[in-house]
């Protein structure tokens, strides 16, 4: 399916999933302020270490470097307060505001792998309206790739996965709305290159076709 033909499709969506990190916000700086100095204390390459943590939940990343002596569950409580009291840098992607509160708040909902509270403080440090539905880390069994937290927003907002569409910046994020049987558009506000797969791109919320009228708001 080529990219005019998922935007056409976008007419009939019953549903919007949006990632958040990366997708509404960016919290890029304190990430990589916070796990890059976890990474330095625990003798981890930073540079590389830092290429392989986005869109995935705390504990998988600290699982996946199976390191000997360290509790995950832990090691995800402190990195979690950290990023909590350093906000400094965290931003909404241009036009999000706008764009969320133009959506049917019944209609849309945050997927994020962070924990609830700190999705919370970034929502709101930024100033995004908050979602009825909100599918946080502490919700799924299986972090992204995994399916799990997109099936379970679209069964929250009461609409066939199939009939929705995820807004997305990771790979692993959009591999999960691929697997939940979900159209994907992905933004690209924080890419330093060019996005390689076969999905639509948006730089941002302000692209024409996110206005009013525009294929993606039409009522289905």
């Amino acid at each position: 399916m080529d990219h005019a033909d998922t935007m056409d499709r976008a007419s009939g969506f019953d549903g919007w999933l949006f990632d958040m990190d990366g997708t509404l916000l960016t919290s890029i700086p304190s990430v990589e302020r916070v796990w890059g100095a976890w990474a330095e204390r625990n003798g981890i390459e930073v540079e590389s270490f830092l290429k392989r943590i986005h869109g995935v939940q705390a504990i998988e990343v600290v699982r996946r470097e199976n390191l000997p002596g360290l509790d995950p569950e832990v090691e995800v409580a402190h990195i979690v307060r950290a990023e909590m009291e350093d906000m400094d840098g965290t931003e909404a992607i241009p036009g999000a505001a706008a764009f969320l509160s133009s959506l049917p708040p019944e209609r849309w909902a945050i997927v994020t792998s962070a924990h609830r509270r700190l999705a919370m403080a970034r929502l709101q440090a930024v100033g995004l309206p908050l979602p009825k539905v909100l599918i946080c880390a502490e919700d799924v069994p299986r972090s992204k790739p995994a399916p799990d937290g997109f099936l379970l927003g679209a069964q929250r907002l009461g609409v066939d996965p199939a009939r929705c569409v995820v807004f997305e910046d990771s790979p692993a994020g959009v591999c999960a709305g691929e697997a939940a049987g979900a159209s994907v558009i992905v933004v690209s506000a924080t890419h330093r290159d060019p996005w390689p797969g076969d999905h639509p791109v948006i730089r941002d919320y302000h692209d024409p076709r996110l206005k009013p009228g525009g294929k993606i708001l039409s009522p289905g």
